[in-house]
């Protein structure tokens, strides 16, 4: 296990990426937010890619605010998403 954990959070109008140590101090956060589509009244959607974007540069914004080695990070993931091979759902 590393000396860190990242948990990531997807919500309906954003990502948010905190960093802890192993006693529970917050050592970086990052928070991206996104839209709902809204294509037509009573519809709502979001896109797999925003989601992922925002993973990644939330991540990537928590490790160089506490300026952790990425190797120092332990951690687990309990969600999958699944793709086609053409990128979409």
């Amino acid at each position: 296990m590393g000396k860190y954990l990242i948990g990531t959070d997807i919500g309906t109008s954003g990502t948010k990426s905190v960093m802890v140590d192993l006693n529970g101090k917050v050592m970086a956060s990052s928070l991206v937010e996104y839209q709902v589509l809204t294509p037509q009244a009573l519809w709502a959607e979001q896109w797999p890619d925003v989601w992922v974007d925002a993973t990644v540069k939330t991540i990537k914004a928590v490790l160089a605010e506490a300026k952790v080695n990425p190797a120092e990070v332990g951690g687990d993931c309990h969600q999958w998403l699944v793709r086609r091979n053409r990128g979409t759902l």
